[in-house]
C-alpha cells in the first residue's frame, strides 16, 4: 500500500538527508518527493509517498520522525481527506494535425502546448495519480519522447 506523508521541518542543511535515511534504514524506497519552502522561509514542506508491506514499521517510521529535532509535524495522508496532484512536463511528436486532437484531451485533462517547435510539443498537465496515468496512455498515442514528472503534493481539505 503507498503512503502519502507530509512533514513541515525547518528549512535547514541535512535534514532531507536525515529523513531519506530513516526511511531507507528500515527498506522502504521513497517512490515520490517534492520539498519546497513554505511561506515562511525558514519552514519546508515535505510530500513523501513510500509503498509499505508492513504498517507496524512505518508508524515506528513516523514516530522517529516526530522525535527529529527538525520536524515540526508529521502527516499521513493514506486515511485522511485530501487532494494531491502531479505535474508534468513531456515532449510529445506533433503535427499541426494534431492541434485540435491535442485541444480536445486538455478539455478532459487540466494541461496545455507551452512550446512548439517543428514536429515536437512540449505539454505540462496537472492531475492525480489516476489522471496523469490515463493522459500518458492518451498521450502515448503521438509518441512521447520524454517525460518529467514531479512527486506527489497533498494538502488537506
Amino acid at each position: 500500500m503507498k503512503h502519502t506523508i507530509s512533514l513541515l521541518v525547518e528549512n535547514k542543511f541535512g535534514v532531507l538527508a536525515r529523513i531519506a535515511g530513516l526511511f531507507s534504514a528500515r527498506g522502504y524506497n521513497i517512490a515520490s518527493l517534492a520539498v519546497s519552502e513554505t511561506l515562511d522561509p525558514t519552514v519546508s514542506y515535505m510530500t513523501i509517498v513510500v509503498e509499505a508491506k508492513d504498517e507496524k514499521i512505518l508508524e515506528q517510521v513516523k514516530k522517529q520522525l516526530n522525535k527529529l529535532i527538525d520536524v515540526i509535524t508529521v502527516t499521513d495522508y493514506t486515511k485522511k481527506e485530501h487532494v494531491d496532484r502531479e505535474l508534468i512536463l513531456a515532449k510529445i511528436n506533433f503535427a499541426a494535425k494534431d492541434k485540435n486532437k491535442l485541444a480536445n484531451i486538455f478539455h478532459k485533462y487540466v494541461g496545455k502546448v507551452i512550446q512548439h517547435k517543428g514536429d515536437i510539443a512540449i505539454i505540462e498537465a496537472v492531475g492525480d495519480s489516476t489522471q496523469i496515468k490515463a493522459l500518458l496512455e492518451v498521450l502515448d498515442k503521438f509518441g512521447v519522447r520524454e517525460l518529467i514528472r514531479t512527486g506527489k503534493l497533498a494538502i488537506s481539505n
